[in-house]
């Protein structure tokens, strides 16, 4: 039998571990209890050590931008166990307010641990190259990742969600147990979906922190992609921006004085999209994996992957790739493998001709589409260039919402202390100079040799579907 002394520090250290992040410090989590009777308990540790997470560390985080900022080598997983911690000091922090406007909230820990495992699972149904791969095959099946993700908790992971009892802040109430419909809820972003009325109130009330303009998700990947792309986006006041949210009777809501941090946070993303993910060079890539993602996966996957979950779970990047080196010596893929070698080894194909930015309150949208786009371009170049090969890119990103007071249940409210308002409306004023939404259109080719006619044409065409600032 242990002395006093040693169960004493044994239980100071019982039931929890931690991990090393460049971005948090250290991560907690529970893991089984050792000291004394070991009861038949479910951990995070149980879920963090399945299958089905494992394999988040064989997907990347950034599906083409690793191909230009050489030390962006990071998986979903990291980001997955980042946001996880994230939603946790979200739950600590919040609950007193929640507890106060919805009275028959769960405990502490329940909502701790039901926000922590949501986090932790809101990428769970990610395929190779991530949202290339929503884009370009989840599609045609009418799925995402986030529907994937939310068969894969109802049919593998219940059981494991169901079984937690506990978070890093303490024991569930007695009764109480994670229902992993709640967690499926929290991590939709499905616009057709529309709440049961007869769900919880407090459960409704945590939806924004998965879907709203600030979220557990992209909080660590700002910080996350930033810091491993090496890209400084400027000052990220998560602990700021958290200190000033709590619930009111309305719901999510900011207080005035947490207005500059969310200010600073919507830059920051919008820079990571202008300068990483919608990098000149990161679009070339996605041009190119464009030409042969979808015959790829028709030959490595062809199957419905809600009908085939067992095989999808062994779908990843690097198994992908490793089939694909398979073709070097398949005679009817091997330009297939061709290409993919390209791509791989860096050999840029599109090469860009021209660039513009775009703010969309300028943009008649009605018109703008890279098809059209490519047709008008098409038609004023000389007749000799008219069958020249070329792309017209467009990436749109959304800097924040387009009317911040109509967000349904992902609504923000705002807390102006001199007038002891809540209000929707009174965030559109705080955020007005940053765009709704900003589109950076471009040309690529296959060589420069046509870059200044490639050019002219465009300028002509955006002429006509751009008005005057």
């Amino acid at each position: 039998m242990p002395d006093r002394q040693e169960a004493t520090c044994t239980r100071l250290y019982d039931g929890c571990a931690i991990l090393s992040d460049p971005i948090h410090g250290y991560i907690i989590f529970t893991t089984p209890i050792s000291y004394g009777p070991k009861p038949l308990e479910t951990t995070e540790k149980a879920l963090i050590d399945s299958p089905w997470m494992q394999r988040l560390r064989y997907i990347a985080q950034l599906q083409s931008a690793r191909w230009v900022y050489p030390s962006a080598e990071h998986s979903r997983f990291v980001h997955s166990l980042g946001a996880m911690h994230l939603a946790g000091v979200f739950a600590r922090h919040l609950y007193p307010s929640l507890k106060e406007v919805v009275p028959d909230a769960p405990s502490a820990p329940f909502i701790e641990s039901l926000l922590r495992i949501s986090a932790l699972l809101h990428d769970i149904g990610h395929g190779p190259f991530c949202h290339f791969f929503d884009d370009h095959f989840l599609g045609a099946f009418n799925l995402t990742h986030e529907k994937l993700g939310q068969a894969i908790i109802r049919e593998s992971l219940a059981p494991l969600i169901a079984g937690i009892r506990r978070a890093p802040g303490g024991n569930f109430a007695p009764g109480e147990s994670l229902d992993p419909e709640q967690v499926a809820f929290l991590i939709h972003k499905d616009k057709s979906f529309r709440t049961p009325p007869d769900y919880p109130r407090w459960l409704v009330l945590l939806k924004p922190l998965f879907s709203g303009i600030f979220t557990a998700d992209n909080l660590d990947y700002v910080l996350r992609d930033s810091y491993m792309c090496g890209v400084a986006v400027g000052p990220v006041d998560v602990h700021r921006l958290m200190h000033y949210t709590f619930f009111s009777p309305s719901g999510l809501t900011l207080h005035k004085a947490g207005l500059s941090a969310l200010v600073t946070f919507l830059n920051a993303r919008s820079y990571l999209y202008a300068n990483v993910y919608y990098h000149r060079t990161v679009r070339s890539f996605d041009l190119h994996l464009g030409d042969i993602f979808r015959k790829t996966i028709d030959i490595v996957f062809p199957y419905h992957p809600l009908k085939q979950l067992d095989l999808y779970a062994d779908l990843t990047d690097w198994s992908l790739i490793q089939e694909i080196r398979r073709w070097r010596t398949n005679p009817t893929r091997r330009d297939l493998f061709d290409e993919w070698q390209r791509l791989l080894m860096r050999d840029v194909k599109w090469k860009m001709a021209y660039d513009t930015t775009l703010p969309i309150r300028n943009v008649d949208t009605s018109a703008f589409s890279a098809t059209d786009l490519e047709t008008r371009i098409r038609a004023l170049l000389p007749s000799d260039l008219r069958t020249l090969p070329f792309r017209v890119d467009i990436a749109s990103s959304d800097p924040r919402p387009m009317n911040p007071a109509t967000l349904g249940e992902k609504q923000i409210y705002v807390y102006t202390q001199a007038t002891q308002s809540v209000s929707a409306s009174a965030l559109a004023e705080y955020i007005h100079d940053i765009p709704a939404q900003v589109i950076q259109c471009r040309l690529y080719t296959l060589s420069h040799d046509h870059d200044k006619a490639l050019s002219h044409a465009a300028e002509t065409a955006l002429r006509n579907l751009v008005s005057p600032i």
